[in-house]
């Protein structure tokens, strides 16, 4: 087994566990700040299958764009409680 193959391997599950963890937590700051976890390793995994354009793409709209109006939302949330 070679180290990029076990590399791959630990990507795999950790982007399983994250998304299983982002689906189950009850704070909801937390699943936030998961799912932007899960998108910076999404986009690594897109690197890895040699689509530098879909990763930068991924980068811009999964992360920067919906991770802000999640975080925006959640203070919108926590303010009219």
């Amino acid at each position: 087994m070679n180290l990029e193959s076990l590399f791959d391997g630990i990507l795999a599950l950790s982007l399983l566990w994250i998304a299983w963890q982002t689906l189950t937590i009850r704070d909801l700051f937390r699943a936030v700040i998961l799912f932007i976890v899960y998108g910076l390793l999404m986009a690594l995994t897109w690197i890895r299958f040699s689509a530098p354009d879909v990763a930068i793409a991924y980068l811009a709209i999964g992360i920067g764009f919906t991770g802000v109006l999640f975080l925006d939302l959640l203070r919108d949330i926590r303010e009219s409680l």
